[in-house]
């Protein structure tokens, strides 16, 4: 439950940079980046996400330099990459840091181990990627991957994010 209609601590629009509204505008599809760093599991909701078909196939992701899922894939060179779906917007706010997880994030919900990292159990869609290399780019870095195992299943609705707020589609 929210009294508030708006973050309470946003920007008023007129202070708002041009590049995150540009940015809010685009839709993207919800993704949970989790590996399994030198000591615990890390995980991040992650929008900025491109597949780049070829031999191999890789994924490319904008993170967050400062992030514990940053650096356990750095550490570990491998990630599970989940499609979120339409019924998981909690999991996606636990998991960006915005919302309240009592007991750590991984405990908001069940998690399967996997060889690249915990994947929500009963995931519909998911890969597993390794870490092939790292840029700089902006204030985040650019995690390119090459994707080593994909599972594609069901007909499930995709978590989008669009302007702040996750939308159903069509």
């Amino acid at each position: 439950m929210t009294i508030h209609s708006e973050p309470p601590f946003a920007d008023p629009p007129s202070a708002r940079a041009a590049v995150r509204s540009f940015r809010g505008r685009l839709a993207s599809g919800v993704t949970l980046w989790t590996s399994v760093g030198e000591r615990r599991p890390a995980g991040l909701t992650v929008s900025s996400v491109l597949v780049a078909n070829g031999t191999p196939p890789r994924v490319l992701a904008l993170l967050d330099p400062l992030a514990d899922l940053t650096d356990a894939l750095i550490a570990s060179g491998r990630a599970a990459v989940t499609i979120l779906d339409r019924a998981q917007p909690q999991l996606a706010e636990v998991f960006a840091g915005t919302a309240p997880a009592p007991g750590g994030a991984f405990r908001q919900a069940a998690f399967a181990d996997t060889d690249w990292g915990p994947v929500p159990a009963g995931a519909a869609t998911w890969a597993g990627v390794r870490l092939e290399s790292t840029t700089e780019v902006g204030w985040s870095l650019l995690a390119t991957c090459t994707l080593e195992h994909v599972v594609a299943g069901g007909d499930v609705e995709p978590l989008v994010h669009y302007r702040g707020r996750y939308p159903r589609l069509g």
